[in-house]
């Protein structure tokens, strides 16, 4: 009999309590962190491309050519890493998966210690812990998922990962990539309009580690001013290569 508190029961009191309380977790950190890659690769590599084509003296014109081929050889690359990576993921959880399946019906009381070990680490008694134990014993699939969970710290991918992955990535570098580009299809002087680029990209870049800097939970301005002045350095690198290497 559960014991009763102001009319509830003690599950009761818990459900309401959670009912009443709102999560505020931001959830979709793959898809930040696909994002994040794909525009700050974006961004960084074509602006460094244009920026050394134009210390060369090359034609916007042919800046533009380069550096959308440039995009698009580099959404397709960091795409298939991106696919390539979650693929691997999901592949390890499969295997490891079917390893936690095999050893409960084959060393279940192997297993039952580790299940002890572990929630002992959380400060657990072994009189608070034996019916959790017992529990998951009876229930071979929570048995699975708990042993994935705690014990190897994986979590069930979603199976669409790797293709949604490979797309936020390849389309999130196409976006950052023209960025850079814009100034040469209006400017016809790639020696104008590699300025115009370098202000156009280092506002986005501000802006993009702003953003970023918010999602992940870093400071906004610090993340702002690190992402620009990669980009930047990045930028200076290859324009001042180019102009010494320049024939």
């Amino acid at each position: 009999m559960m014991p009763e508190i102001n009319g509830y029961t003690d599950l009761e009191k818990q459900r309401l309590l959670l009912n009443d309380h709102e999560e505020r977790h931001f959830m979709s950190s793959d898809v930040v962190r696909d994002i994040i890659i794909g525009v700050s690769d974006g961004l960084t590599v074509p602006f460094a491309l244009a920026a050394g084509l134009s210390g060369a003296d090359v034609p916007s014109s042919i800046i533009l050519v380069a550096g959308i081929a440039e995009v698009a050889a580099g959404s397709i690359s960091m795409g298939l890493g991106g696919y390539l990576a979650a693929k691997s993921e999901a592949d390890h959880y499969e295997r490891e998966l079917k390893r936690e399946q095999q050893e409960i019906v084959s060393v279940p009381d192997v297993e039952a210690a580790e299940v002890a070990e572990i929630l002992a680490q959380y400060g657990a008694e072994p009189h608070e812990y034996g019916p959790v134990v017992n529990a998951l014993q009876r229930n071979p699939q929570a048995w699975v998922d708990f042993m994935m969970k705690f014990e190897l710290g994986l979590e069930k991918p979603d199976p669409k990962r790797a293709l949604w992955s490979a797309l936020t990535i390849a389309l999130s570098y196409i976006v950052g990539g023209m960025v850079p580009l814009l100034p040469y299809v209006a400017i016809p002087t790639a020696s104008h309009a590699v300025g115009a680029s370098v202000a156009l990209t280092l506002v986005a870049l501000l802006i993009f580690g702003f953003v970023k800097g918010h999602f992940t939970g870093n400071q906004p301005f610090k993340s702002a001013l690190q992402t620009a002045l990669i980009g930047a350095a990045a930028s200076a690198a290859a324009y001042s290569i180019a102009k010494v290497v320049k024939p």
